[in-house]
């Protein structure tokens, strides 16, 4: 599945399937520093958790909206030191695929997409707030997908 494309590959991507990038945004972003300046005293590393989560609306015929949803905690001794909530999305066109292939494409190839620039934006806000860049792993998406579609296959209807 190709994730460019340029004009000259006509309007339709020639048949292949197509999954571009129209834009990408910050749609929402929190960062809350209680724990300075004490944290910045602090020796010991603070204790980390991030939650990931996915949403993908059809805006029309071609065009998707992927929100890459990030919320990191850090705490030390029990004592909360930071919390970033970040909602980052990409506009996508999407021509050519398959219908069983679209929320594969939608859940793992586009927030693939825009990832690196979610977590840059992570690492720059915690830097910012006072800290060390906080340099988010990469995240397998395609596992993501598989888990939530499991979940969703053992939910009773």
């Amino acid at each position: 599945m190709s994730s460019g494309g340029t004009a000259t590959d006509g309007a339709n991507g020639g048949g292949q399937p197509r999954l571009q990038v129209m834009g990408q945004y910050i749609k929402d972003l929190s960062f809350e520093n209680p724990g300075m300046p004490q944290t910045a005293m602090a020796a010991q590393r603070p204790q980390i958790d991030l939650n990931v989560d996915l949403q993908a609306r059809q805006m029309d015929e071609e065009h998707y909206e992927v929100e890459l949803k990030l919320r990191v905690t850090a705490q030390s001794d029990n004592k909360p030191m930071f919390l970033l909530e970040l909602l980052y999305a990409g506009l996508f066109l999407l021509q050519n695929v398959p219908e069983e292939m679209r929320q594969a494409a939608l859940l793992i190839e586009a927030p693939h997409i825009i990832f690196p620039f979610a977590r840059r934006i992570v690492a720059d806000v915690v830097r910012d707030g006072g800290m060390p860049p906080l340099l988010v792993e990469p995240i397998d998406f395609a596992s993501l997908y598989r888990q939530r579609a499991g979940e969703l296959r053992a939910t009773p209807a």
